[in-house]
């Protein structure tokens, strides 16, 4: 008798830590969970893991974007949902489109829980959305870089990262760098341009300058303007103009290393002026700005620079050349002309 009521009393205590063990639906007779007792707790079934990447940082969502939502009890809604060039976000079981362009992750999560309850989907849903992918805030850099590039603003993202995406500037960069934003909804005209000085931007570090970018920015790094140096020079050729839309004279002189022997008093500037095909040209005193007894000229971008020789005092050396090299050959050292 005494056997039996220990026996008794370990069957009793072993059979409600078996009753109240978590099932799953998978282990209900053909699924049902109703076959079952409904005194037996319940775990309810985890919701599939979102395909995809980590989440990105919490931003506005726009067409394209990759969106994931994880939705308990709903393994048909707990994937990843692309929203559409619309700003929509289609889903199962919901009748209607959620609008998704414009708002956060968060806003998302209380939107779909509305419409589950809203639609009889769920009774108390527990919904989570988080962006996998972005593609509503592209910013591209073209120009005078080293690697042309587009990326998404993803998180923030200012001037300097998005030159640095693009492996910085060539070398024939030129002084500024244009940055055009585009307008807001239903807002018409063009685009908003800021023009940024490189140098203040790189060399003096302006913080202001390195601005914050959004997407949808296109950055343009025009090449630096050009000057085309020929004639009487040591290094003829074209040269770029880095600190400005003008140069002068006196520096291009210098890029060149130097004129040559006989120099001509006198150059020429071709310049083409707007809305002409012919260029104009412009006469300048080149050894007096040399000898810094004019003042310096100013080079525009496209200018052509020639500087000619003096073919009189040319010839005229080159004639003395000639008459004593004759006279050494003939040694008499020295001609004399009746």
């Amino acid at each position: 008798m005494k056997l039996s009521a220990i026996l008794l009393l370990s069957f009793a205590c072993i059979l409600p830590a078996q009753s109240t063990r978590p099932l799953t639906v998978d282990q209900f007779p053909n699924g049902d969970p109703s076959a079952v007792s409904p005194l037996i707790n319940v775990a309810p079934q985890a919701p599939a893991h979102a395909e995809g990447a980590d989440a990105l940082p919490s931003q506005k969502i726009g067409p394209g974007d990759l969106i994931s939502l994880t939705v308990s009890d709903c393994p048909e809604m707990s994937h990843n949902f692309r929203v559409s060039s619309a700003g929509l976000l289609t889903l199962p079981h919901l009748k209607e489109p959620i609008v998704a362009a414009g708002k956060e992750p968060t806003e998302i999560e209380t939107e779909v829980t509305d419409a589950l309850i809203k639609g009889e989907v769920l009774v108390s849903p527990v919904v989570t959305a988080s962006v996998v992918e972005y593609r509503s805030v592209p910013v591209s850099v073209m120009g005078a870089v080293k690697h042309p590039v587009t990326f998404q603003a993803v998180g923030v993202v200012t001037l300097i990262d998005a030159l640095a995406r693009a492996e910085g500037l060539s070398t024939d960069a030129g002084a500024e760098i244009l940055v055009s934003r585009p307008n807001a909804p239903g807002a018409g005209g063009p685009s908003l341009v800021q023009r940024i000085p490189i140098y203040k931007l790189t060399v003096e570090a302006d913080p202001t300058l390195n601005v914050r970018l959004y997407g949808g920015e296109v950055i343009r790094v025009p090449p630096a303007g050009k000057v085309y140096v020929v004639g009487n020079v040591k290094k003829p050729g074209v040269y770029p103009i880095q600190d400005g839309n003008e140069s002068s004279i006196f520096k291009m002189v210098a890029l060149c290393e130097g004129t040559l022997q006989y120099t001509s008093k006198q150059a020429f500037i071709y310049r083409r002026e707007a809305g002409k095909d012919q260029r104009n040209e412009i006469p300048v005193e080149i050894g007096k700005i040399m000898d810094r007894k004019s003042p310096d000229v100013v080079l525009q971008a496209n200018d052509i620079l020639y500087i000619p020789d003096n073919k009189g005092r040319r010839l005229t050396s080159q004639t003395i050349e000639r008459i004593i090299g004759f006279g050494t050959a003939t040694g008499t050292g020295l001609l004399v002309w009746h």
